[in-house]
Formats: structure tokens, sequence, C-alpha cells
């Protein structure tokens, strides 16, 4: 599935804005990490993401309208519905996982979503990988090792979770790559947000403990800067193309580094920079290459497959 890509006259870039938007965009997302390593693990980790999505719907009242009067084909609706699966398990994971690892090492395996996507395109949407993004998914991989080190350090639950959440995104936002081409935007990302929070809600119902009014304010805020990231990481998008702003998504790392040292005492981890720096160094060179060759990039930013 090779689709030209729509080139945007130069005057309608900017460079600059869509750098700053993405630090934004970075720095809400390092904050949603940081209020989830402060929930811990009192609350489980699917009912804690049952209660972001869940409280995140408020969001969505403006969509309410168009989604009644929504008339799609069954095979678009067995597509949402797939997706909400696989954005579940991904979400619940990951909640799991953050509560367990250090910050650092959160973010910077979320940055292998990006290459299953790429992997993902190839075996599912028939997208063809030259030699150079066999390379660079290779080298992605290998950052994935120098992260893990197995072998050397203990890979605990935390770190496996990442793993398939990681894998999880990455079909999700496929997916999404699909049902796109049908429905518009606003329109996806709602119905993500209504089949993640059904799909969470018997997971959450199973564990459930009776959150206090500390913990309810925490995940509101979780949704709030969710929410907001997504929002400036469109911002961004509109106002640069994607070989600009994805290494910028480093910074994330930088943040979620400086985050875990200053506040949570998790000391720094050079391994997991540099596998964090191998990682998003291959995703960058592959979002390069796909705006050289002037196609509709299939591999996304690091922060499109987000909570």
């Amino acid at each position: 599935m090779r689709v030209e890509q729509d080139i945007r006259p130069e005057a309608a870039l900017h460079p600059g804005w869509g750098i700053f938007w993405m630090v934004v965009t970075g720095i809400l997302f390092v904050g949603v990490t940081a209020l989830v390593k402060i929930l811990g693990t009192r609350v489980p980790a699917s009912q804690a993401a049952f209660l972001r999505y869940a409280m995140g719907l408020v969001f969505l009242l403006p969509m309410l309208g168009p989604l009644w009067r929504l008339r799609l084909e069954g095979r678009i609706w067995a597509f949402f519905g797939a997706r909400g699966v696989l954005h579940t398990a991904g979400v619940a994971l990951w909640f799991f996982a953050m509560a367990r690892i250090p910050i650092a090492d959160v973010t910077a395996m979320n940055y292998l979503a990006p290459i299953y996507v790429t992997i993902g395109a190839a075996v599912f949407l028939g997208e063809r990988l030259a030699a150079r993004r066999v390379i660079a998914v290779a080298v992605a991989l290998l950052g994935a090792l120098i992260i893990l080190r197995p072998g050397f350090r203990e890979v605990g639950p935390g770190h496996l979770a990442m793993l398939f959440t990681a894998v999880f995104f990455g079909g999700s936002y496929l997916l999404a790559k699909v049902v796109s081409a049908r429905c518009s935007a606003g329109v996806v990302v709602a119905m993500l947000s209504i089949t993640v929070t059904l799909g969470l809600a018997p997971l959450a119902a199973a564990v459930w403990v009776t959150p206090t009014w500390g913990e309810l304010a925490i995940l509101f805020a979780v949704a709030c800067l969710a929410t907001g990231g997504h929002y400036t990481m469109t911002l961004a998008f509109r106002a640069a193309p994607l070989a600009v702003t994805q290494p910028v998504t480093f910074l994330q790392l930088v943040w979620a580094v400086l985050l875990g040292a200053l506040v949570f005492g998790e000391g720094v981890d050079l391994f997991v920079i540099l596998g964090g720096t191998v990682i998003v160094g291959a995703v960058s060179f592959i979002s390069w290459r796909e705006s050289v060759l002037k196609r509709r990039a299939i591999t996304p930013d690091v922060s499109a497959t987000k909570v």
C-alpha cells in the first residue's frame, strides 16, 4: 500500500515551530510517565489504565454528535475493534512496566514501536524494505539489546512488558493507518479511546481496588497531559515534516533520565542512554529516507505510539 505523499509548499512549513511543539510534546509525555511512577503499584495496572482512559472520555464530548451519525462498513468496524484490542494490551502492559522499571528504560524501549511499525508495514501492507531500511531496523534492535544487556543485568517483568508494549502499539498504529484512509483523524482517535476504555473495563473489574481521591486526581492529570501531548504533536506535524521532528524525540530520553535521577533517585544508566540514542538514530534515518523518496510516511514519530 503505497500512496504518494502530499507535498506542502515550503511557505506552509515552519521547522522552528515544529521543533518547538515536539519539545513541548516530549515534556508532556515525560510528565505522564512521572505521574504514573508517582501513582505506584497499589492501583493495579489494568485499573489505572482504565481510569485514565475513562476520565479522558470527557475530551470526546464534542465528538458525540459525529460519532452517533457515523455509518461505516463492517470491515472498518472490525479494524476499529482489532485496534482497540491491541492498544488495550499495550496500555495495560505500559502501566505495568512504568511502575516497576526506571523511567529512562520505559522511554528508551518505547522508541522500538516505530521499528515494529516498519516491519509490520512490510509484512502486512506490502511496503518495500530496501537494504538501508533493513540495516536501520537491525541497528535499532541492537539498541534494544544494549538497553537490556541480557546476561549482564536482570531482565525483569517490567522490561519484558515494555518489549510487548512496543509490539502492540506498533500494531495499533498500523491499523490506524488503514482506517485513517476512510475516516477523519477525530473519529479514529475517538474510536480508539472508546474501544480501549471498553477493553480495559473487564480487566479493571477483575482486580478492582477502591482508589483514593489523590489517585484519581493523578490519573485525571495523566489523561490531561496525554491529551495535550497528542494535540501538540499534531501541531508539530503540521508545522514541519517528520524528518525534522523525529530527531527531537531524543530529548524525551534526556528529560526522562534527568527526572529519574533527580526526582526518583534512579541513577543514570549510560547503556540505556546509548541504546536509546541508537534506536532514535535508526528511526530518524528511516523517516529521513521516506522524506527523500517523497512517500507518505509509514514509520511514525515515537510520540505517535504513546498512551
